[in-house]
């Protein structure tokens, strides 16, 4: 077991601790900086492991949270100042994340071994859902689809994509994922019997264009 592994092991223990926190948070900008936080540490993991395992089956995690780090601290600003002119700017650098995803994720793809190239593929689907989740208002759309799309990260960290080194299973990797999920149960448990019960319900279809342009 080489010394990357363990570090990325390390880093994994403190993106786990602001994954799990992140999800139990209501409040838009404090859930964004949280997140952002736990993204970077998330990606310096990836950056670990594929030094550890071969950089190849990786990237286009490392893509993904570069891309989600960068994203939720811009998000964690344009949500912190609340204003016509931020909102503006949040819907606008939501769909040029949108274009970026895409392009990126499409390059990660076509960079990656061909017999994971389906994985990766999900991946970018997932993920593509999650940023789309997380502008979206109300508390439902983002746990969704970060449940979704930590499933197939869990998939990615295991030996049906990790195809290099002498140990193929990044558990940190994938107590992550399991953290994120299980942030999202105890998120309901806790709420689920809260009197404010319009948190908990997802915004209406005729009105949710309008409220995420709102937000």
């Amino acid at each position: 077991m080489s010394t990357w592994f363990i570090i990325a092991q390390i880093l994994g223990v403190i993106t786990l601790s602001f994954e799990f926190l992140s999800y139990q948070i209501k409040n838009k900008s404090k859930y964004f900086l949280t997140t952002g936080i736990g993204s970077f540490f998330w990606m310096t993991m990836f950056v670990a492991m594929g030094i550890a395992t071969g950089m190849s089956t990786q990237m286009s995690l490392v893509v993904a949270a570069t891309y989600s780090t960068i994203r939720n601290l811009v998000f964690w600003r344009i949500f912190t100042k609340n204003t016509p002119k931020s909102k503006e700017i949040g819907i606008n650098f939501l769909l040029i994340m949108i274009v970026v995803a895409l392009i990126a994720g499409t390059l990660a793809i076509v960079n990656s071994p061909a017999q994971v190239r389906w994985l990766h593929t999900f991946g970018l689907i997932a993920a593509l859902g999650f940023v789309i989740g997380q502008y979206l208002p109300g508390v439902h759309y983002v746990r969704v689809t970060v449940v979704l799309y930590a499933l197939v990260v869990i998939v990615t960290q295991t030996p049906v994509n990790i195809l290099e080194g002498t140990f193929r299973w990044n558990i940190m990797g994938i107590l992550i994922e399991v953290a994120k999920i299980s942030s999202v149960i105890v998120f309901y448990l806790r709420f689920t019997k809260d009197e404010k019960k319009p948190q908990l319900q997802f915004a209406k279809p005729e009105a949710l264009v309008v409220s995420a342009l709102k937000q």
